[in-house]
């Protein structure tokens, strides 16, 4: 049988991040993590989160984090963009949507944006993905253009049409796109911008 700590720095190496409900799960108590903290094997990056010290980070790192803390967060606007990789951007805080009746989520690290959606625009084109090894929602390409528009005074008109434009690269449809833009309700917004753009809906 192993020992609590070899079980430790084995959850660590799979999942990357880790918390002490994962050890509690499985019958290990916090005060082996303790000591593989103070022995620096493991490092403790937010309140309750801890990776294997010296372990590279991915470039969607902030990202685990969040989705670590607050699960049924979802990902949008700039941080999706980035995910998705349709902006050079790199937003400072990861933006994060919730329910309009939703408790803010307690996050310690990274900083968070967060916005309140409602009805199907909370719930639809949310799509499930690991980082890390951590479960993290994140809205798809099509559900984050639509979103970028009904947000355009928010992160800038520029930063919507430049995910439009390049949506089509990654096999999103302008159908698609103008369904959740009807869901978000800018779809008179945007059907200039589909049109100029000699896109068909």
């Amino acid at each position: 049988m192993p020992t609590a700590s070899a079980q430790i720095l084995e959850i660590a190496k799979r999942q990357r991040i880790i918390r002490p409900r994962d050890l509690a799960a499985r019958g290990i108590a916090r005060e082996h993590l303790i000591r593989l903290l103070r022995r620096g094997v493991l490092a403790r990056v937010a309140r309750g989160i801890y990776m294997l010290a010296g372990a590279p980070p991915t470039v969607h790192h902030g990202l685990a984090l969040v989705g670590k803390q607050a699960p049924d967060a979802v990902v949008c606007l700039l941080s999706a963009l980035q995910f998705h990789g349709l902006t050079t951007q790199q937003p400072r805080e990861v933006w994060i949507a919730v329910g309009v009746k939703a408790h803010r989520p307690t996050i310690g690290w990274p900083a968070v944006h967060v916005v309140r959606f409602s009805g199907a625009a909370l719930t639809d084109g949310v799509e499930n993905h690991k980082i890390e090894g951590v479960p993290v929602r994140v809205y798809g390409i099509a559900k984050t253009v639509a979103d970028c528009f009904k947000y355009r005074r928010k992160i800038g008109i520029d930063v919507a049409i430049e995910a439009l434009r390049d949506a089509p690269r990654k096999q999103v449809s302008t159908d698609e796109i103008y369904r959740f833009a009807k869901i978000c309700r800018v779809a008179n917004v945007i059907r200039p911008y589909l049109e100029s753009a000699a896109l068909r809906f």
